[in-house]
């Protein structure tokens, strides 16, 4: 059986790793412009904008690129490593 550290870290892993494959996804959702009222695209949507919307403000475009996507899976992944290193102690 998992202690709760033991499942509060696993399940703080699946919550980052779920977040940035959602983001990948959207990324790629935007080379294939899919139909928006799509339930998929709906949810991949609602579950990345909290997140890249507030970095679309503050991260600027290079050129065409948009590196908001990219900021937002390192700054995903500086807070997981942080959040997992506090709860080992």
């Amino acid at each position: 059986m998992i202690d709760g550290m033991g499942f509060l870290l696993n399940f703080i892993w699946t919550l980052f790793q779920i977040l940035q494959f959602a983001i990948i996804v959207r990324s790629l959702m935007s080379w294939f412009n899919p139909r928006p009222d799509n339930p998929l695209v709906v949810l991949v949507i609602e579950i990345t904008e909290p997140i890249l919307g507030p970095l679309r403000r503050i991260v600027p475009r290079l050129g065409m690129i948009d590196i908001t996507p990219i900021v937002a899976i390192l700054l995903l992944s500086v807070i997981q490593q942080l959040l997992e290193s506090v709860l080992r102690g």
